[in-house]
C-alpha cells in the first residue's frame, strides 16, 4: 500500500486524520502483540490532543486553598499518537515508544521543540524511540530538530528538504559511553513504508512493519491509493 497524503484534499476532507492515525497505532500495537513481543512485554497505543493536565477552574471546591502561584510560565503540551511498549517483569516499565507526529506537532518552533524535548527525555531515560512523520500540510525536519536539542548537530542528519521521515533510534552504553545509535528512513508518498526495529534491551530488538499495520489501517478505513 503506498503512502498516501491524509493531509490535503481529496483525502484529508473525505476521512479524518486523527482517526487514521488512531486506526495505525492500533494495528502496530497488535502486530507488536501478537507477532514479536516476549511473554514479559505489552505494547499500548495511546492518543490524546491537547494537555494532558487538568485545566484550571476557579469554582472547583477544594479540600485545602494552595497559595497562589509565584508567576505563570508559557507551556506547549503536544498532541501524542504514540505506541508505548512495557516490560512487566518489574514493572510496568516504559522501555520504548513510537511516535507518530501529529500537525500540531509542526505546527509552530514552540511545538516542534516540545516534541523533541519528549523524545529526548525519553532517549536520555534509556527509551528507545521510533518517530514516524507522514504529515505534509506542515514542512519541518523534526529528526534535525531533535539533533540540535541534544546538541547533537555534527550527528546522522537528514536533508533539510526531507520532511516526510521515520527515524529509530536506540540509547545505548558502550565501554563506559552513552551513545545513540540511529537509522533513518526518508518517506515518499506513494512508496511504501519502512520496517525499523525498535530496541527493548540491550540484546532485544523486534521488527515494526509499518507497511503491514499501515496497510492494515487503510482496510480497515477503505482507503484505497486510487
Amino acid at each position: 500500500m503506498p503512502l498516501l497524503d491524509h493531509f490535503h484534499p481529496p483525502l484529508s476532507v473525505e476521512r479524518r486524520w486523527e482517526s487514521f492515525h488512531s486506526s495505525w497505532a492500533t494495528r502496530i500495537a497488535d502486530a507488536l502483540t501478537e507477532r514479536w513481543l516476549p511473554p514479559d512485554y505489552i505494547a499500548e497505543e495511546h492518543a490524546h490532543f491537547g494537555p494532558p493536565v487538568d485545566l484550571d477552574a476557579a469554582t472547583s471546591p477544594t479540600v485545602s486553598a494552595p497559595p497562589a502561584a509565584d508567576g505563570v510560565m508559557p507551556a506547549v503540551f503536544p498532541d501524542t499518537f504514540e505506541v508505548r511498549v512495557l516490560s512487566t517483569e518489574a514493572g510496568p516499565r516504559l522501555v520504548a515508544a513510537i511516535e507518530l507526529f501529529s500537525p500540531g506537532n509542526k505546527d509552530r518552533p514552540a511545538e516542534r521543540r516540545a516534541f523533541a524535548i519528549k523524545c529526548a527525555s525519553y532517549l536520555s531515560g534509556g527509551v528507545s524511540v521510533i518517530i514516524v512523520e507522514v504529515v505534509t500540510s506542515r514542512r519541518a525536519n523534526l529528526h534535525n530538530d531533535l539533533l540540535h536539542l541534544m546538541e547533537m548537530d555534527g550527528g546522522p542528519s537528514l536533508p533539510a528538504e526531507v520532511s516526510l521521515h521515520a527515524v529509530a533510534y536506540r540509547p545505548v552504553r558502550r565501554g563506559g559511553r552513552d551513545e545513540i545509535d540511529v537509522w533513518r528512513a526518508p518517506l515518499t508518498l506513494g512508496r511504501a513504508l519502512p520496517t525499523l526495529y525498535l530496541w527493548l534491551r540491550g540484546d532485544l530488538a523486534v521488527p515494526v512493519d509499518f507497511e503491514a499495520a499501515y496497510a492494515e489501517a487503510c482496510l480497515r478505513k477503505r482507503l484505497t491509493a486510487s
